[in-house]
């Protein structure tokens, strides 16, 4: 399998702070990853850097066969889907469902001038059904709920067929029902050898979908541990990751994390 990501010693400064430090890490266009870690461990930074929107203060970063630096970053860009908070609110809420995913072809938000076929508006539709938003096509995207706002992004990331898809905290903000059918979604997904490669971003291992086969821990901007779930997901690891002595359960194909009981002396 070819790499999809090559990072080499990759780190981003921002005057006087570090926000990511010395990263190596390889992902492969049949694995699907999830980055774990704390608030302020890097992990967005990292997903910008994959997303090649921002370059790295020293290190190499490798995108799709491509060298940050070296390229022209809207070629790149369009062979990436992402979704994000940011991307999001750039999103007009007055748009059609169906628009928001359509205008990906043209990598712009918000309907203007730009001419789509009929096999455009054809797999807008199809996406929409496959990640279970087909009823929403004609509602405007400030109508939805959380949830739906998160599907129709993955729908809009998918619809260039990118080589690489990045989730950047998709289950931030919803309830347990609307992460539930969130995480279902994204399984179906990450089983579907048809899919890209891709790395999903997240604070908790609750949110990790079953088929995700890889995982990326930080913590204040450095790599605790990267590799296959089954071997980085442990309790040492997690407790470290995360500065606290956790438990942690791995159950049909899920994950959960708890603090430690502390026993008090009587």
């Amino acid at each position: 399998m070819d790499a999809v990501l090559e990072l080499a010693d990759v780190t981003v400064r921002r005057g006087q702070a570090t926000l990511i430090e010395g990263i190596d890490w390889t992902v492969e266009e049949d694995e699907r990853w999830v980055v774990l870690g704390p608030n302020g461990a890097g992990k967005t930074t990292l997903l910008q850097i994959a997303s090649a929107q921002i370059h790295p203060t020293s290190g190499v970063a490798g995108i799709l066969g491509e060298v940050l630096g070296t390229v022209d970053v809207f070629e790149l860009r369009p062979r990436i889907g992402l979704t994000s908070a940011a991307l999001a609110e750039r999103i007009p809420r007055e748009e059609r469902v169906h628009d928001v995913v359509v205008s990906a072809s043209y990598g712009v938000l918000g309907r203007w001038r730009e001419h789509y076929d009929d096999l455009d508006h054809a797999r807008a539709e199809e996406l929409l059904t496959e990640v279970g938003a087909g009823r929403l096509t004609d509602r405007t995207f400030g109508t939805l709920s959380e949830g739906e706002r998160k599907r129709v992004q993955i729908a809009r990331a998918l619809m260039t067929d990118p080589e690489l898809l990045l989730l950047d905290e998709p289950a931030a903000g919803l309830d347990l029902g609307g992460r539930e059918d969130l995480v279902s979604t994204l399984s179906v997904l990450a089983m579907d050898l048809m899919s890209p490669a891709t790395v999903l971003v997240s604070h908790h291992v609750e949110e990790i979908p079953p088929g995700f086969t890889h995982a990326l821990l930080l913590r204040e901007g450095k790599v605790v541990a990267a590799g296959p779930m089954e071997h980085v997901l442990t309790e040492e690891i997690i407790s470290t990751t995360f500065g606290m002595p956790m438990t942690l359960r791995h159950e049909d194909g899920r994950w959960a994390a708890r603090r430690r009981a502390r026993h008090l002396n009587p």
